[in-house]
């Protein structure tokens, strides 16, 4: 591996070293993952348990323009937990587990959310169930590649 790829943290203070590509390689990959999570989710309430999840059922399987935007804020929230974990791992003692705080507290903040809305309780569930498995996945995805980038420091 080259030694641009890996960047210090600490000086020598003795933390490890993070992959920067290795770690954002991986957040890209979480992203589409997340993204193929939501769509994968959207279409079995919607298709099979025939769910109106973010929107009536008059838009089918596949719904309308919120179809879409629920996709995308999985890949951006992917994202933003990858950005999270290198702020953390540059800065943090024990960084994964801060990520595994902030993450399970904001997928329960996002997966309670339905239950403020006047939709039906199945809809209000299968949301809450798709918010969560995207919490789950974001979660753990970006916590393996976290993991993986990262580098034993370097004895000077």
């Amino acid at each position: 591996m080259p030694e641009e790829e890996t960047r210090p943290t600490g000086g020598g203070s003795g933390r490890p070293g993070i992959n920067v590509r290795q770690l954002w390689t991986g957040g890209a990959a979480t992203a589409l993952v997340a993204l193929l999570v939501a769509l994968v989710g959207l279409v079995i309430a919607r298709g099979v348990l025939r769910i109106p999840v973010l929107g009536p059922s008059r838009y089918g399987t596949l719904g309308d323009v919120s179809t879409v935007w629920m996709c995308l804020l999985a890949a951006v929230a992917a994202l933003l937990a990858t950005g999270l974990m290198h702020l953390l791992l540059l800065s943090t003692p024990r960084p994964t587990i801060f990520f595994g705080w902030i993450v399970a507290l904001a997928t329960v903040a996002v997966a309670v959310r339905p239950f403020t809305t006047t939709a039906t309780l199945e809809t209000q569930i299968a949301t809450c169930v798709l918010n969560v498995l995207l919490g789950l996945a974001i979660g753990t995805l970006i916590s393996g590649v976290a993991a993986s980038s990262a580098r034993p420091a370097r004895s000077r």
